[in-house]
């Protein structure tokens, strides 16, 4: 079980999510461009099923460039890690804002992979602002079945 933050409404709340299992205290990370101080986490949406063949990945990064998302995968924690940046948009001196209510900083998820995952295969797609990361599973063999005969009357 774990508890990740959250942002909503400025406010940071415990969430549990039941495909994480990082506890975060805090939004400060121990890598340096994730500093709280510098930064706002975005609120990255991450959709996650299972198929026969593969573990799917899909998150929604409208307005970004496959080079502003970066996935990962760190073997020996079998995690996959989804990051990247959205920039805020530059102000020019004349401009008069109404309304700013699209998010703005970097994002940061993180999944732990079943056994069953094949990590040295992931795959990652990016289309109409839509990430799709494959995660081939292993082929899992059906034991045979062996007759046995009985002996006796």
């Amino acid at each position: 079980m774990s508890i990740i933050p959250s942002i909503f409404g400025g406010q940071m709340s415990n969430i549990f999510d039941p495909f994480n299992d990082f506890p975060f205290t805090s939004l400060s990370i121990s890598r340096p461009e994730f500093s709280n101080e510098t930064c706002q986490f975005v609120n990255a949406r991450i959709d996650w099923k299972e198929t026969p063949e593969a573990h799917v990945f899909k998150a929604d990064v409208p307005g970004l460039k496959k080079e502003e998302v970066k996935v990962e995968v760190i073997e020996e924690g079998r995690v996959l890690q989804i990051s990247g940046e959205r920039n805020k948009e530059k102000e020019e001196k004349n401009d008069q804002w109404h309304r700013v209510e699209r998010s703005s900083g970097k994002f940061l998820r993180r999944f732990k992979l079943p056994e069953n995952a094949k990590v040295d295969e992931v795959k990652a797609s990016m289309e109409n602002g839509v990430l799709t990361v494959t995660v081939p599973k292993v082929e899992v063999k059906k034991p045979e079945v062996k007759a046995i005969e009985i002996s006796g009357y």
